[in-house]
């Protein structure tokens, strides 16, 4: 049985399908039991990859259910154990590998990390140079670029984690529209400073004397950067608006 985090409702009770979603944020609590790693952006990654596929609310909002979370959990759980590519995992799920397979471990809520019970932490999830630029159809000499202008970096290792690979992906379908690497400079450096902007308003939940409001906090930032993502596109959608509304 799924447990969920404080802010969704546990499978199985009497609460409404409503009640029972879970929030992005509340998903990312629950999921990093097992996985300490997961970020809202890989759960985003593998949205768009069609992983998974939660509910919207009519703003917008994403709405996972218990068998999202559970989805969400084997998937991870297969790159991980069994190193296996996404294109991989979703060719085994379209054929009803996650009903023949065995039945994934429930996926609990946060534990203390000094209880007997602790799980270690897993692996992170990464991808090689050369994997990477086959990932996106690119070009070492573009790859490059991007890193020189501080688009993308990889780890000490020399791998990408999997938001780097969706940064790549984007950034090689913008330059196949004529978008130079020079041009989204200023689109990294709003997004470092919304960062550190989220990471100034939830700083005081870290130091917070009380353990539940410490634990709170990564909640929250994923939340404030998920509405910072849609409020950025909501601008670009209302400036294109804007824009066809004067060319009238």
């Amino acid at each position: 049985m799924l447990h969920t985090p404080s802010g969704g409702a546990r499978t199985g009770t009497a609460a409404g399908p409503e009640s029972a979603s879970m929030s992005i944020g509340a998903v990312l609590q629950a999921l990093r039991a097992e996985f300490p790693e997961v970020t809202v952006s890989k759960i985003r990654f593998l949205e768009a990859e069609g992983l998974v596929e939660p509910a919207r609310s009519p703003s917008g909002y994403r709405k996972f259910r218990a068998e999202d979370v559970e989805r969400l959990a084997y998937v991870l759980r297969m790159q991980r154990d069994h190193y296996l590519p996404l294109k991989v995992i979703r060719e085994h799920l379209e054929a009803g590998g996650e009903a023949a397979a065995q039945p994934p471990a429930p996926v609990v809520g946060p534990r203390d990390p000094e209880g007997p019970e602790a799980i270690p932490p897993a692996p992170v999830v990464r991808t090689g140079r050369k994997e990477l630029l086959g990932l996106v159809g690119a070009e070492e000499w573009e790859l490059a670029e991007w890193e020189e202008y501080g688009l993308l970096a990889p780890a000490e290792d020399g791998t990408y984690r999997l938001g780097e690979v969706t940064v790549a992906r984007l950034v090689a379908e913008l330059g196949r529209h004529g978008v130079e690497a020079r041009h989204l400079r200023a689109v990294r450096a709003t997004a470092d400073r919304q960062l550190d902007l989220v990471e100034q308003l939830v700083a005081p939940l870290r130091r917070h004397p009380d353990q539940r409001t410490r634990e709170r906090a990564e909640s929250t930032a994923d939340d404030l950067v998920d509405l910072s993502v849609r409020l950025y596109g909501a601008f670009v959608e209302s400036a294109v608006q804007a824009a066809g509304t004067r060319g009238d």
